[in-house]
């Protein structure tokens, strides 16, 4: 097990948009040790997901999962998924505010993400996948996507709702958790 440092806001890797994964290099030992770095530094941190730049890797590559995560308690279980190059379509007008945080800046605060999504991206065996991914799956798809090129949460966030997590567990968590439970149950993920 790898757990790599994951970087804060303000360091430049992070403002800076991912390159191209090729074909050719999938396969290669330092690709297939950066997913498991990933996923090992995402799961020690309890994350939902992170992108190869937050361990200062510009490339495009990101990893998803929630199961059981106390971090992020509401969000419906996903399974691990690792995807090269990620992309995504959006499919209707449809958004939900999210109280967003993010393993690179220690603040939450409200955003608005896309509620549907077609996602497409390389597995780490070489495989092309494309599917539809709703709800919180597809806020998390689309913060990731943010972080490969460049973008971080506080570029998104209202200011006015920004908070430390100490400050969001204390007065806004459980609204927002009421609020964010029923619209998962809503949208099915």
């Amino acid at each position: 097990m790898t757990v790599r440092r994951i970087l804060s806001i303000g360091h430049p890797t992070l403002r800076v948009r991912a390159g191209e994964v090729t074909r050719h290099d999938i396969s290669r030992p330092a690709i297939q040790e950066l997913v498991d770095d990933l996923i090992d530094t995402m799961r020690h941190a309890n994350g939902s997901g992170i992108a190869a730049n937050q361990i200062g890797e510009p490339v495009r590559i990101m990893v998803m999962e929630v199961d059981d995560n106390p971090r992020y308690p509401y969000k419906p279980p996903f399974p691990l998924l690792v995807a090269i190059n990620p992309e995504y379509e959006i499919l209707d007008d449809r958004t939900v505010i999210i109280n967003e945080g993010c393993l690179s800046v220690p603040l939450r605060g409200e955003l608005e993400r896309h509620v549907n999504v077609r996602v497409r991206y390389t597995d780490r065996q070489g495989t092309d996948h494309e599917r539809v991914l709703r709800g919180l799956t597809a806020g998390t798809w689309q913060h990731e996507c943010d972080h490969l090129d460049g973008v971080l949460v506080v570029d998104r966030i209202d200011p006015r709702t920004l908070s430390t997590w100490e400050e969001f567990d204390r007065y806004h968590r459980d609204s927002f958790v009421e609020r964010i439970t029923r619209f998962a149950a809503e949208v099915g993920s």
